[in-house]
């Protein structure tokens, strides 16, 4: 990837602005102000991903230790004598899971935000750790543990070719491979109960999904071909215990993908669950029978549709036990106790153990106490009807004492930030989300909107997204952020556009496709040429890249490539005239270094001012708690400047952060001087 020189970065250092007179001054955190310190909303959880051991003999959860996530595990009647059986100092745990054998626990590690995910065992008796991919430049993709082989599991190591993961069993004692099947060009496996290979699927060149089955020769043969307008809605999702009966979540011959059950011995297919409005989601299953128990739809909100009805039941006790969002966080193999927790838009989440032959669901704790106490906004779910009569289903966050009546209105509008998602295969969901009280407990409304291209509203709205990068995507943006100046929500000229990922991109967008919308944008690990973007995937998602030229477009022909830079906003950067920090992790293996430094440097050469943050330890965003303390700290000093809401003194965020501020450090008020010396050089 190309850097900024040292020459280029000190040259842009020295021409930074400084700040002017006119800069907001910091709002005190506390009490009498009603600021919330930064760190309660981007501070480590107390406890997260509860799970009981298989045999439920033991409890497990994410904690910090010394600032620091890690695994612990204690007994299941005694949670509170859990110890940490990781050893994580760097970048923090947030993946594992239980082996079968209820005496290891597995977990996946990268290094520096690089993605290069490795299979870690831990063995509980002895406390010793082994790396089952210890493999450099390797990344692994493990499959779900299967109670049937409980020391060993089906792992995707791409060790051979970069680009194909092979499937291997892996030994979580010894670390011993088997090969089980040579990847010579699949997307992935489909495996069954008895972990054989059932299915296996590659991405055709016209865009459809090739679904085949090993023919018994050693070879494959055609099985069932889903056309690319049902490719991202139609999914295998599981096996009865027969083997013989797939679960397929299926689009084909209607909008939104419906759990089925097919018949793999005569094809015949049936609905097991389904909703006009939205795809099937979660699909609950009995542990060892593996038959239906619910199936999860989220349009607005999350409901479930019930088939087993002593699932329902302990359903209808629940509901009674607190508010919120239910989650089925973790089950013992018996399916006799359950993990439970309760998600809350105002408040943290709520765990509890319930046992299922007593109805009694006993209180663990929440996952932020800090939280106790802090007053939280509501979140209202709006759905926005989009130019050309789509339903936009977004979010909207107001700031404490704005909204007298709670009718989801502010009594006169506010300024706003539109807060993007990434993806863009991906939506936005009702819940706590840590940004939305942020910004709000700042002084802003907060919208985030399901644009085309959202998933789970089904294929038309999905499929209406396909090639409308910085097309009609945009134009819902657009519509939202005129829906929230219509209703009086949003102060016209006080508005910010902010994102990661996609959503980076769609703040570049703003701020040159439409530069007077937007008082300033904040880009966070966002592309701004989808052509060099293409060039420069991983090698591992080389098997979907057709995928990319069907839905974003052609990054090998010449008349995509004119297509795709017509859509850059690199290409009409000449056009930003609105401040707009970037941030960028040096080792992202999605959106490289490349695409922030590229912008940065025109942005210079047309000599328009820009701030850019850069971590030379994080990856696709900003996982080390001490950077995002860091980074959002810049944030919300640039946001107030611009917007004319509070912030927190920038004070000790930067202590332990790796930030560095290549360009742009005196145009956000309160940053000078405070930069670490060793992290900006």
């Amino acid at each position: 990837m190309r850097k900024l020189s040292h020459r280029v970065i000190l040259a842009m250092m020295a021409g930074a602005a400084t700040a002017s007179a006119a800069d907001p001054a910091p709002t005190p955190v506390g009490k009498e102000t009603g600021l919330v310190s930064r760190k309660v909303y981007f501070g480590n959880a107390d406890k997260s991903a509860v799970r009981y051991s298989p045999d439920g003999s033991q409890i497990s959860f994410i904690a910090p230790v010394d600032g620091v996530m890690n695994v612990h595990v204690g007994p299941a009647d005694k949670p509170e004598a859990a110890k940490p059986v990781t050893r994580d100092t760097k970048r923090g745990i947030r993946q594992y899971f239980w082996a079968y054998t209820s005496k290891h626990l597995l977990y996946m590690q990268d290094e520096g935000g690089n993605e290069n995910f490795h299979l870690f065992s831990v063995n509980l008796a002895d406390g010793t750790v082994k790396d089952l991919t210890p493999e450099k430049n390797v990344r692994a993709m493990p499959d779900s543990p299967n109670p049937k082989f409980p020391t060993s599991l089906l792992v995707g190591i791409n060790d051979r070719d970069p680009r194909f993961h092979d499937l291997y069993r892996v030994d979580i004692v010894t670390g011993e491979r088997k090969l089980i099947e040579k990847n010579e060009g699949f997307a992935g496996y489909q495996t069954d109960n008895d972990d054989k290979v059932r299915l296996a699927q590659k991405t055709m060149p016209d865009g459809s999904m090739q679904y085949m089955q090993p023919d018994g020769k050693g070879g494959w043969k055609d099985f069932l071909n889903i056309p690319m307008e049902d490719s991202l809605t139609t999914h295998p999702a599981g096996f009865d215990k027969s083997g013989d009966i797939m679960y397929f979540v299926d689009s084909r011959k209607r909008d939104t993908g419906a759990l089925t059950a097919m018949d793999l011995k005569t094809g015949k297919q049936t609905v097991i669950a389904e909703d006009p409005k939205c795809d099937a989601g979660n699909v609950l299953t009995h542990p060892t029978e593996h038959t239906i128990q619910a199936v999860s739809f989220t349009y607005d909100r999350t409901r479930w549709d019930f088939k087993d009805p002593e699932v329902k039941a302990d359903y209808e006790v629940l509901r009674k036990v607190a508010d919120g969002d239910v989650i089925f966080s973790s089950r013992t193999l018996d399916d006799k106790r359950w993990i439970v927790a309760f998600l809350m838009d105002d408040g943290a989440m709520r765990y509890y153990r319930y046992d299922r032959a007593t109805k009694n669901a006993s209180f663990l704790f929440t996952n932020r106490k800090d939280l106790d106490g802090v007053p939280l906004a509501k979140m209202h779910p709006r759905v926005i009807k989009s130019r050309d009569g789509l339903n936009l289903v977004s979010y909207l966050t107001l700031p404490l004492g704005t909204d007298k009546d709670n009718n989801g209105v502010p009594d006169k509008p506010v300024p706003m930030v539109l807060f993007v998602h990434g993806g863009p295969w991906a939506r936005d969901d009702w819940g706590l989300n840590p940004y939305h009280q942020f910004y709000a407990n700042r002084g802003y409304a907060v919208l985030s909107v399901n644009f085309r291209g959202s998933t789970g509203f089904g294929k038309s709205f999905l499929n209406a997204g396909n090639r409308e990068w910085a097309g009609k995507m945009h134009d819902d943006l657009i519509d939202a952020v005129n829906w929230a100046v219509d209703q009086k929500v949003a102060i016209k000229d006080k508005i910010a556009i902010v994102g990661g990922s996609y959503g980076g991109y769609s703040t570049l967008v703003g701020l040159t496709f439409t530069p007077d919308t937007f008082a300033c944008g904040v880009d966070i690990v966002g592309p701004s040429n989808i052509v060099t973007l293409l060039n420069t995937i991983p090698p591992y998602w080389a098997p979907m890249v057709q995928v990319f030229k069907d839905r974003v477009g052609d990054h090998t022909s010449e008349a995509g490539k004119l297509f795709l830079a017509e859509r850059s906003p690199l290409t009409h950067v000449d056009k930003i005239r609105r401040p707009l920090l970037i941030a960028q992790g040096a080792n992202d293996p999605r959106v490289k270094q490349s695409e922030s430094d590229q912008i940065v440097k025109a942005m210079q050469e047309h000599k328009i001012p820009v701030t850019y943050v850069l971590f030379p330890d994080e990856g696709h965003g900003f996982q080390r708690p001490t950077n995002s303390l860091a980074f959002n700290a810049v944030t919300e000093a640039f946001l107030a400047k611009y917007l004319g809401g509070r912030f927190e003194a920038i004070g000790d965020a930067f202590s332990n952060s790796t930030i560095t501020i290549p360009a742009g450090a005196g145009d956000v008020p309160g940053i000078e001087g405070k930069l670490p010396v060793k992290a900006s050089k």
